[in-house]
This record gives structure tokens, sequence and C-alpha cells, in this order.
């Protein structure tokens, strides 16, 4: 079931999503090489807890972490660890918060160091791609046409769309109806109304979009270990058109023009 969020609600959401994009700020200042993925995960838990929220990832189903870490061929769901990041890595840092008892989802993928110029091309392309469904994402129009935006815009550039992996509702938990995929036709799925809170998050791979699960029962790759880029922002349907509950201004303000 679909259920349709007041202004109010949507406004506390706003908070939670503000909240959000500074932990991933926090992240950015600390993504170089030589630094574990377990600290990058230790940064946002405390900034996260001092700043009255909860890691909502933390502990879900048995998920050890506070962020998924997504480190080269690793698509979604991949746990903190002693790995060392490395110059030419791309790591994608995918964390939701709970504040004031609801949620905000957000992924960016960072490029540590200097980056191969496909890999940095397919991160720039799956990050346009995130914004042209946020943009077919208007009252009137269905889930198809966000999922259709996405697909079309990577496929036409040479990526594969991940199918098994998809963006969702939120709101007072995580994970909501609808499903919003990144692939399919416009036209069809849920129609879109005021009050519909939606993660959207492209997920596109450099090669083949098949992946695997791996033994831990979480980490999702890619078959062919090539890269994945991972974007997300939380979105929510007012007067007909998506309001962007997330931001990435904050990382941006760390990076520079080390920004993608």
């Amino acid at each position: 079931m679909i259920y349709l969020k007041t202004l109010e609600e949507i406004e506390l959401m706003q908070q939670a999503g503000i909240l959000l994009s500074r932990t991933l700020g926090e992240i950015a200042k600390w993504v170089a090489p030589g630094v574990t993925t377990h600290k990058l995960d230790a940064v946002a838990r405390e900034f996260i807890h001092d700043n009255g929220g909860r890691p909502s990832c933390l502990g879900y189903e048995g998920f050890p972490g506070a962020v998924c870490m997504e480190v080269n061929e690793v698509v979604v769901h991949g746990f903190p660890s002693n790995y060392t990041l490395r110059e030419g890595d791309i790591i994608g840092t995918d964390c939701v918060v709970e504040l004031n008892g609801v949620n905000a989802d957000m992924c960016y993928t960072f490029a540590v160091g200097e980056i191969a110029p496909e890999v940095l091309r397919l991160c720039q392309v799956t990050k346009e791609s995130l914004y042209k469904g946020i943009h077919a994402c208007r009252v009137g129009h269905r889930i198809g046409d966000i999922a259709n935006a996405v697909q079309t815009y990577c496929e036409s550039r040479g990526y594969t769309v991940v199918r098994e992996m998809c963006g969702h509702g939120i709101g007072r938990r995580m994970h909501e109806d609808p499903q919003v995929p990144n692939y399919g036709r416009r036209g069809t799925g849920p129609l879109i109304k005021n009050g519909m809170c939606l993660a959207i998050e492209p997920m596109i791979n450099l090669g083949s979009r098949n992946i695997v699960i791996e033994s831990d029962g979480w980490t999702c790759r890619t078959k062919d270990r090539k890269p994945s880029a991972h974007y997300e922002h939380t979105v929510a349907l007012v007067d007909d058109e998506p309001r962007v509950l997330t931001t990435f201004e904050y990382i941006e303000e760390v990076l520079g023009d080390r920004f993608i």
C-alpha cells in the first residue's frame, strides 16, 4: 500500500534529509587512499548520533553498518570492513537516517584520488540519470516514466542497468511501496500523486548488467567485476512537482573541483 504523506511529514523528512546530506558531507572529508571503509562508517555513525538521528541501516535484518559501502564492482549492500581505499577506487556510500520518526535515503559515489576516464564517465552519466528520473517524477506521470528516463539515458550511452535492485517509497519506514525500478516502459506502474515520497536510485554498470550476491547474503556485485556507480536522492511530490529532500551540496563544498 502506498502511503501519501502530509506536508508536515514531508517537512520532517526534509530535516532528516538535511542531516543525511550533512553526514555524507562529513564522509567526503575522509575519502582518500589509506582510509578504511570501517573508518568512513564510524564517522557517519558518530555524526548521526551526535545530531539526534538514528542510522536506519545499522542492525536492519542484521546489517552490520550505518552505511552500505560500495567499492568498485559492489553495486549495493557492501559491509564496512578493514578494506583500505586505494588510488583509483570508487566508493558508493548509501545511507539512511531516521530523525523525528521519519527517514531519508541518499547515496553518492566518490572517486578515490584520480580514477580512470571511463569510470569517471560512468559516474557522471549515472548521476545525470538520477536527475533525469527526478525530472520525470511528476504528478500525473507513472513510476514507469521515472524508470524509462533512467534506462534510456544510460543505455543510450553504452551502460547497463541493474534490474534486480531498485528504488522505493520511504517515510516512517526505510522501505515502503512502491518499488521504483531503473528500467521499464513509460505509462506503466503506479500513478504518481502529491504526497508520495520516493527514493530514486540509479545503479548503473560499466559492463554487463548481471549481478551476484556474495556468501554473506548481502553484498551485491557485478558478475564481471567491472565497476558500478550508484547515486540517490529522496524526493517528495508537492504541488505536482518533485521536491528533492536531500542534497549533494555539502559534498560539493568539501570536494570542490573534485566533485563529480
